[in-house]
């Protein structure tokens, strides 16, 4: 199966939140506004879900076994941690080129 995972937004701040992603299954099943959280025990992820009536939340769309998900989680995980390092390494482009970071910066938090 071909998997192309894209983190869409990046969530600076205090909250669980780190960043939202969405997947691209085989190119014909597309999943948005998977999150990646922080956890006491590190990063997760949580598929896109909703509010149950008892207050309990449950998953929209989600993996069907445990591998899967495992892979799911590891490739979004991964795709989360490059995008955190090329946003590190373009900040350490000489000053002139400063205007372009910072614009980089932008479109990756909204």
């Amino acid at each position: 199966m071909n998997l192309d995972v894209r983190i869409n937004r990046l969530i600076p701040g205090d909250g669980n939140v780190r960043a939202v992603a969405s997947a691209n299954f085989d190119g014909c099943f597309a999943v948005k506004n998977i999150k990646v959280m922080e956890g006491s025990k590190g990063l997760f992820v949580s598929m896109p879900s909703y509010k149950a009536q008892d207050g309990s939340y449950k998953d929209i769309c989600f993996p069907t076994t445990p591998e899967f998900r495992q892979q799911l989680s590891n490739e979004i995980i991964d795709a989360y941690h490059q995008t955190i390092s090329q946003l590190q390494e373009q900040k350490n482009i000489p000053v002139c080129a400063e205007q372009d970071v910072q614009s980089a910066s932008m479109g990756m938090a909204m």
